[in-house]
């Protein structure tokens, strides 16, 4: 076993090795002793690639943090906002000491990775563990089998992944290439919303008077505003390039409650891998991002050398406000002095529908022998769920109501022991099996807006899925208060993105119209203002797997629920024994 942290490509001795060891087997063809030599040391040299174990410590504490003239005190992870970057390679395991200093209770997701067999290291909080108390440490120890690509990591507790973030960055193993002409440097670009106020009072406060919380003051990129708000001097995220190269930037989106787009200044993106899943290569000006999306491009630096703005703006199609302010960081070419003013790109308009669903078609997958895209074509189990907000009573509350929010009416109450422990030890009165497939009563869901019986039933309420088994999930907006995008996650899996529309899904003409070919692989997925998307997946990962709306404001509201997906035969289908450390409630 070896320790690394950061990917072989990375490693300072990398180029060494190869250039060695290739003059090594020039030599071999010669002599046999010098053959046995270059045996042992290709197998010294490999062992890294092969069996390696990366070790990081995240230590969450309480930093002092300033942005927009203000300063704060924040939890962060090493003291650094956005938190260090986790690096590793197909076929890695990854071992995550996470020790708790704040005085919030604690657990960490790891957005994307899909833990067969282990939802032990998952890290919703009451989901797959109990949080990390403060004085406690927690080991995530998992396994990187058969991703490559950009994901993330994040708080998965209150809102505290407004600041406790960071990139997870796979690089594929050791002598395969990208399936994209390689780039010659690249760039981890995270974007994120900022508060002046504390974020968690911000939310209590929401909470308490049963309305949505003040929006964010900011976005970010990397944690940094950029020159168009004030104080903003020092943080600005500027990245150097050279005029002729090709940079690969993976993108995330961190906002917790905003879909972005985001542009680069007189340069076109060509889009080659979501959610670490690689596309068929598409060129564009812009992309849409929503938050727990990751999107990687090339970007080729041949225009006029000089200082190009890259920027984010939230994209809302629906009457509901939004921190609309754009966030800036600086593309700038190598030699060009900083007095130079950067150029700002033309980002599409707020509410440009026709670009967010053009933007999302494009999206396929390579589907090529080497990465096929293994879409279920037939369906054991047909799901039908609807997004609604609702309001229900709440004596306390301003107006003596709370705005809430509901898949199929049922708006998911956590539990105070997690789902998966209480699944594994058989701990009864925690949930209840009984999640409906499809909502109670059809109407028309995209129809009118409708303000009245918007009351909805509530509780922890699950479904079980057979092991295996293949599931389709339509899930249907509606016009319950307002429609709306939703981005909806599903931990443990990818799923392939079978169809889309505009208004109500039919279930007599619509499937005819699906893409059981080449559709997008994907773990989180935008369901269109007013509209309805299908997934596909295969239930062959045993566990207690959340699913949920990716903004922030309504997964508090109640728009969740959870798969219990059950063992398999033998028992290498079957959910690992828990770790020693898991923390208790």
């Amino acid at each position: 076993m070896c320790l690394l942290l950061a990917p072989l490509s990375h490693h300072p001795f990398a180029q060494l090795f190869e250039s060695l060891s290739s003059q090594l087997r020039k030599m071999a063809k010669n002599t046999s002793f010098l053959g046995f030599l270059v045996f042992g040391f290709l197998c010294f040299i490999c062992l890294p690639a092969e069996a390696a174990i990366k070790k990081y410590q995240f230590d969450v504490q309480v930093s002092n943090v300033s942005r927009l003239c203000h300063a704060k005190q924040m939890v962060t992870v090493n003291g650094r906002f956005p938190g260090p970057t986790i690096y590793a390679r197909e076929g890695d395991r990854v071992q995550i000491n996470v020790t708790n200093y704040a005085h919030y209770n604690m657990s960490i997701h790891w957005h994307g990775l899909k833990q067969y067999r282990n939802g032990w290291a998952d890290g919703p909080a009451y989901i797959t563990q109990c949080p990390i108390q403060t004085g406690k440490s927690y080991v995530y120890d998992f396994n990187v089998t058969g991703q490559r690509g950009t994901l993330w990591w994040h708080a998965h507790i209150f809102w505290l992944r407004a600041t406790v973030y960071g990139a997870i960055v796979i690089m594929p193993q050791q002598g395969t290439p990208f399936p994209f002409p390689q780039p010659d440097k690249e760039e981890v670009v995270v974007l994120g919303e900022w508060w002046n106020a504390d974020v968690e009072v911000v939310e209590k406060q929401g909470n308490a008077l049963g309305i949505p919380p003040n929006m964010s003051d900011a976005h970010t990129i990397n944690g940094k505003p950029g020159p168009l708000f004030p104080c903003s001097e020092k943080h600005t995220f500027a990245m150097e390039v050279e005029k002729g190269k090709t940079y690969l930037l993976r993108i995330i989106n961190a906002a917790l409650n905003d879909e972005l787009f985001f542009a680069l200044a007189n340069h076109t993106f060509t889009v080659v891998e979501i959610d670490a899943v690689y596309t068929k290569p598409f060129s564009t000006e812009a992309i849409l991002i929503a938050p727990g999306q990751t999107t990687n491009v090339l970007v080729r630096a041949n225009q006029v050398p000089g200082r190009y703005f890259m920027a984010a703006r939230p994209f809302m199609d629906a009457p509901i406000s939004v921190d609309n302010k754009t966030a800036t960081a600086i593309f700038q070419y190598k030699g060009i002095p900083e007095t130079v003013l950067p150029k700002l790109p033309t980002l599409p308009a707020q509410n440009d529908t026709d670009f967010a669903l053009s933007y999302n078609s494009k999206l396929k997958s390579l589907n090529t022998p080497k990465y096929p895209a293994n879409v279920p074509p037939n369906v054991d189990r047909h799901l039908l769920f609807t997004i609604g907000l609702g309001i229900n009573p709440c004596p306390t509350c301003l107006n003596g109501t709370r705005l809430t929010a509901s898949l199929n009416n049922i708006s998911f109450i956590m539990p105070q022991t997690a789902l998966l422990q209480s699944h594994y030890f058989n701990i009864k009165g925690v949930y209840t099996l009984d999640f409906p497939d499809k909502p109670p009563t059809p109407f028309n869901f995209t129809g009118a807006p409708l303000t009245a019986n918007l009351r909805t039933n509530v509780g922890t309420r699950i479904s079980k899925v057979a092991f295996n088994s293949t599931v389709e999930i339509v899930i249907q907006d509606t016009n319950l208060l307002s429609v709306e995008s939703h981005p909806f996650h599903l931990h443990g899996y990818n799923f392939f993105v079978v169809g889309t529309g505009v208004g109500n899904f039919d279930p007599k003409k619509d499937p005819a119209k699906y893409n059981l070919i080449d559709p997008i692989e994907r773990n989180t997925v935008g369901v269109p203002t007013g509209g309805w998307t299908a997934i596909r997946f295969r239930a062959d990962n045993p566990g207690v797997w959340f699913f949920h709306c990716h903004l922030e404001l309504h997964t508090g509201w109640g728009l969740k629920t959870a798969f219990l997906v059950e063992d398999g035969p033998g028992s290498d289908h079957n959910i690992l024994p828990p770790p020693k450390d898991l923390p208790t409630c």
